[in-house]
């Protein structure tokens, strides 16, 4: 803006100088904006033609006008590259402009190793995301991964507020420290209290607080690793199986469907809506929970899914 304003102030200088000249001195066009030029640039190739002494008090005029406006832009300049809008202003507004645009989103806090594992997850969905880490120096790492973030403290309300928190699905907080994470969860419980939230707990005793101060999920990956390694030595088979196949073919997957109120799945069975054997759980609302539901139960508004691979709707279910 301050840019456009400043072109607008010289166009108009040159414009009054060449008609002052053509007015004044009756020169043409074009020795009129010759020496006006030469006069705002402070060139001094000398006088096009000999001037009276009405044409050399313009051109005085002319002259401090001139020097007037290059002061101007360099103090402008100056304060753009200060203020860092020729280069990370200008990205960083870019970068608001496409969270803006967001909706249904996630939003990670933190961009470590657990941070950086659920982007490209994200990424493999193609879920739009937002990461929040206050650390400046993953700037140039974000920006080679190619994922919208801001550089900034993810416990801030308006930080949040800058994500799209009021817009987004559900909010990841897997900063390493637990008492951010609590504090993450409660500032966005309170800023929207529908979002889904998952928490990452270092320690097993900071998993309650973090349900009391409203995550859905809290997940520990030094407990969830320690598992998965119990499960590997225990039932090798039936765990490497799951992973080799999924890793060849991408369809063993667990997926979770939740039915919504008015969804046209409810009131049909699930043969109708499911290829059979897919449903590996049926969760009522009232917390009723079925394994290997019969093709013939009906779907219910608020059942949770459990499907083994991506569900297939059949025709005329939709």
């Amino acid at each position: 803006m301050r840019l456009r304003f400043l072109g607008l102030a010289a166009g108009t200088v040159v414009a009054i100088g060449v008609a002052g000249y053509m007015g004044i001195e009756r020169w043409s066009f074009l020795d009129s904006l010759y020496m006006t030029l030469t006069t705002l640039t402070t060139v001094g190739f000398g006088e096009v033609h000999p001037m009276d002494p009405s044409g050399r008090i313009f051109t005085i005029v002319l002259l401090v006008m001139g020097v007037g406006l290059i002061a101007v832009l360099l103090a402008l300049l100056a304060q753009l590259v200060q203020e860092g809008a020729l280069g990370e202003r200008g990205r960083r507004r870019r970068m608001q402009k496409r969270i803006e645009d967001m909706k249904d989103h996630y939003i990670v806090c933190a961009y470590g190793r657990v941070g950086r594992t659920v982007a490209r997850e994200f990424e493999a969905e193609g879920i739009d995301f937002v990461v929040i880490d206050k650390d400046g120096e993953l700037e140039d790492e974000m920006l080679r991964d190619g994922v919208t973030f801001l550089i900034d403290d993810p416990s801030r309300e308006s930080v949040l507020y800058s994500a799209g928190v009021e817009r987004a699905k559900g909010v990841v907080s897997a900063v390493d420290d637990d008492a951010q994470n609590l504090y993450i969860t409660l500032t966005a419980r309170a800023l929207k209290p529908d979002i889904y939230i998952v928490a990452r707990a270092a320690e097993e005793a900071t998993a309650a607080r973090l349900y009391t101060g409203g995550a859905d999920r809290v997940i520990s990956p030094y407990v969830s690793s320690g598992r998965h390694m119990a499960l590997l030595a225990l039932r090798p088979q039936m765990v490497d199986y799951l992973e080799v196949e999924s890793e060849k073919a991408g369809a063993l997957r667990l997926e979770e469907l939740l039915v919504e109120e008015g969804s046209e799945l409810v009131d049909k069975a699930l043969a109708d809506t499911l290829e059979e054997g897919s449903c590996l759980v049926l969760r009522r609302v009232s917390g009723d929970t079925f394994t290997n539901p019969d093709s013939a139960t009906k779907i219910q508004a608020g059942d949770l899914l459990i499907l083994l691979a991506d569900p297939v709707v059949k025709e005329g279910a939709r």
